[in-house]
């Protein structure tokens, strides 16, 4: 898990330096962040139910044997069309690592306690997520050739995760299903929810998902740009550290609040996330560096919570059978977080200037969240959850 998603945002602090190298506007950026978005949207629509056939671990592998050809491949891309090629390789092998590994560490989980196997899960791919532009910002930062020496960490953390894999011999739990040829229909996208009464905390779930996931995007996509309004370190270290710091910290957050109630870290930690984003509109107008602080910090803290929260609701609505169609289900509105507002944000930073696209952005952001928390705390059922 850690690995595969490693390589997603690897390339977030590199952005300023791709602008400059090819002479983009903020939009063209956003367009190659999102061009990721969408191969993993695609994924999760169309290969989002593969783990539930062959099993975790078939997909797994060729998950990471694509993710780090899409890697490699931004490592070696030589125009924009060729670097749009590799994010979207990378999100298509990103929608199958984060459903498979997910539902296999649901299943290796030998304890019946939900709550724990969500954490794992969700720690795991906030560890890994904040790797990726840690160690790209770091390398940008002081290594001759950044947009290429950037990439070989985790390239070569991928080639030993893949050879590791294939290491590992366990039975397929769908091996009947296997001998089956695939129809169309298996390929066909479809949409899977919970039973009607488990539909409304299923919903929340996932514009939760959306939020953090928009929220994120947000930092990971046009972060270097309006940091250089907003602090005065710059520098791919710095937005890359600050991309790292918000999915760091969300794991720490996630980790130490296992034990508490789901209801509980839903509703703290919508909360949280509308706060975050009134904060980082307070900072567009003030500059001020403490105020971004405490934005970066209630966007970890509420990133953790609401995903926490999140991924625990889907496992206890979810049965053996459509688990993995309620987790891609999960996902895909999550990721359409970081499509939809995320061009939007880019169209308005051209015609508007990028000041107006953030507060814009965060004023919407802040009211879905509000709203959220406040349905959380009105729905009886994720009391069971």
């Amino acid at each position: 898990m850690c690995v595969g998603v490693m390589g997603t945002a690897l390339a977030s602090p590199l952005y300023p330096l791709y602008q400059a190298h090819w002479g983009l506007q903020p939009s063209h950026i956003t367009g190659i962040y999102v061009a990721y978005m969408f191969g993993a949207l695609a994924s999760l629509l169309f290969l989002g139910r593969l783990s539930d056939r062959f099993g975790f671990l078939p997909v797994l592998r060729h998950g990471l044997v694509l993710v780090t050809a899409g890697v490699l491949l931004s490592a070696l891309a030589w125009s924009v069309a060729s670097f749009v090629v590799s994010r979207v390789l990378i999100g298509i092998a990103s929608g199958m690592i984060t459903t498979s590994a997910s539902i296999g560490l649901t299943q290796l989980n030998r304890s019946r306690n939900v709550m724990r196997a969500s954490a794992m899960t969700s720690f795991a791919m906030a560890l890994g997520f904040g790797l990726g532009p840690l160690v790209g910002g770091l390398m940008a930062q002081w290594v001759p050739l950044p947009l290429v020496t950037a990439y070989a960490p985790s390239v070569v953390l991928g080639v030993l995760a893949i050879y590791a894999l294939y290491q590992v011999q366990r039975a397929s739990p769908g091996a009947a299903a296997v001998q089956q040829p695939l129809a169309l229909r298996d390929w066909l996208p479809r949409i899977t929810l919970p039973q009607p009464t488990l539909r409304r905390p299923f919903l929340i779930a996932s514009l939760g998902a959306f939020s953090t996931f928009g929220i994120f995007g947000l930092y990971a996509s046009l972060a270097p740009s309006f940091m250089a309004h907003m602090v005065p370190w710059h520098g791919p270290a710095v937005s890359g550290l600050s991309i790292a710091m918000i999915l760091f910290l969300s794991a720490g957050f996630q980790w130490l609040a296992r034990p508490v109630h789901t209801k509980t870290c839903a509703i703290a930690g919508l909360g949280l996330l509308a706060a975050c984003n009134l904060l980082l509109i307070a900072t567009t107008y003030t500059n001020l560096p403490l105020l971004f602080v405490l934005s970066v910090l209630s966007t970890a803290a509420g990133h953790g919570l609401v995903n926490l929260a999140g991924i625990a609701i889907v496992n206890k609505v979810a049965g053996p059978e459509n688990r993995s169609g309620l987790l891609s289900t999960y996902l895909v509105v999550g990721y359409l977080g970081t499509i939809v507002p995320i061009l939007g944000v880019g169209w308005l930073s051209d015609h508007l200037g990028l000041r107006v696209a953030i507060v814009v952005f965060c004023g919407a952001m802040a009211a879905l969240t509000g709203v959220l928390a406040w349905l959380a705390q009105r729905t009886p059922v994720i009391e069971q959850a």
